[in-house]
């Protein structure tokens, strides 16, 4: 039985707990200038907290409404839409995901580069499939996280993940489909699926199939005067010095919605993304997103005796080394990381979780039916007060909730 079925959670508790480290995180040194944080059982929002500064430079409080860029938290909701797919027999997990992108079919597996620098390529050995899209398994990686595609940028003119292009997405394989687990840009490459399945913009899909039902109506792939407006700024760490940099924006109109990594969105919308997970994909309002027996199959480990590994930090401006609970046994659903064994936080094994470049976190734990964000605006990803204060406050709410 849970902890939200034993009725046992005490919101007051948690505030108490969770608040202790947000005033610790602000007001520190190192700190972060603002972090809005928030925790959700499967029925109900039972914490959330603003505290801080939108930017550093300026006098604008953070607020629970605070706009943040998602990064990587957007795989999710991606994932989210291609297992409706999936449930609705539109979309074959183990099928070539050519048949849905047919641009896939073009790339090769890079193996080197030979002595004038040029990259070795050659056919991958087997088609990928959108199963190893979803799990990491495909062969794709991010230039911040390796060597061969930061060198294809750097020395090749390939365009960033961040321009949000079609040239951006047609980067070779790293390995044969299926060998090996690599984290990158393959969700961005299931968004293009969604998008040869439905013949739509996937943030318009997204919109009508998940953040519409759910109410998530500050979530988008671009921003709006009154989101913009309420805008957390990135900020840059430079040792111990933040710097504001209130001219980021991702861009204002992109070519590709990007899959991977495109969303704008609030802690309180991805709360009700997080509780619609808990509540075996039931909305607020009764809306079914996700079929139970989808989210069962969802959550199951895909990616058999593969690991997730640590990420290297390639590009210091946009990422330090990053592993979460180091030593532990990690794996891959068709949307989150798992922790394999019970983690020091408090969370059990079987919990699921992931994280947005500019030091955003989430977790759900199935088990105890509860979830958690912590959403901060600053790079590199793996700030050590950023993460840190993530893992502190994980640990305060369930604290708050042993008592």
């Amino acid at each position: 039985m849970s902890i939200a079925d034993l009725d046992t959670v005490d919101p007051k508790r948690i505030a108490e707990e969770a608040g202790k480290v947000l005033r610790e995180r602000t007001t520190g040194e190192p700190r972060v200038p603002g972090v809005v944080a928030g925790v959700t059982t499967d029925q109900r929002t039972v914490y959330l907290e603003a505290v801080g500064l939108r930017a550093s430079d300026a006098d604008h409080a953070m607020t629970t409404d605070s706009v943040f860029a998602l990064f990587s938290m957007t795989k999710a909701i991606t994932a989210t839409v291609a297992l409706q797919l999936v449930g609705e027999r539109r979309l074959d997990l183990h099928a070539p995901a050519s048949e849905y992108a047919p641009a896939i079919a073009d790339l090769e597996v890079i193996e080197g580069f030979d002595d004038d620098g040029n990259p070795r390529l050659r056919p991958p050995a087997s088609a990928v499939t959108t199963h190893q899209l979803l799990t990491h398994t495909a062969g794709f990686g991010y230039s911040f996280f390796d060597e061969t595609y930061h060198r294809l940028e750097t020395e090749h003119r390939q365009p960033p993940m961040s321009e949000s292009t079609h040239a951006a997405l047609r980067t070779p394989l790293l390995f044969d489909p299926g060998t090996a687990w690599e984290y990158g840009s393959n969700i961005d490459w299931v968004g293009q699926v969604i998008e040869g399945i439905t013949g739509r913009r996937l943030g318009d899909v997204m919109s009508d199939r998940v953040l519409s039902p759910l109410g998530m109506s500050d979530t988008a792939f671009t921003l709006s005067g009154d989101t913009r407006h309420r805008r957390a700024i990135m900020h840059h760490r430079r040792g111990n010095t933040l710097i504001a940099d209130p001219q980021w924006e991702r861009t204002r109109d992109p070519e590709v919605h990007m899959g991977g990594q495109g969303l704008y969105s609030t802690v309180p919308d991805y709360l009700r993304f997080l509780r619609m997970w808990l509540r075996d994909g039931e909305s607020d309002s009764g809306d079914q997103v996700l079929r139970p027996e989808v989210v069962e199959l969802a959550l199951r480990n895909h990616i058999g005796d593969l690991t997730v590994k640590k990420l290297p930090g390639v590009m210091p401006e946009l990422s330090n080394d990053a592993e979460f609970f180091p030593g532990t046994p990690k794996s891959w659903s068709y949307a989150f990381m798992i922790n394999d064994v019970d983690v020091p936080t408090g969370r059990p094994a079987g919990s699921q979780s992931w994280a947005g470049l500019g030091n955003l976190y989430y977790w759900i734990d199935p088990v105890d039916k509860i979830g958690g964000v912590w959403a901060t605006q600053i790079l590199p990803f793996a700030d050590p007060t950023s993460m840190g204060g993530y893992l502190d406050f994980e640990t305060a709410v369930y604290r708050a909730l042993s008592v």
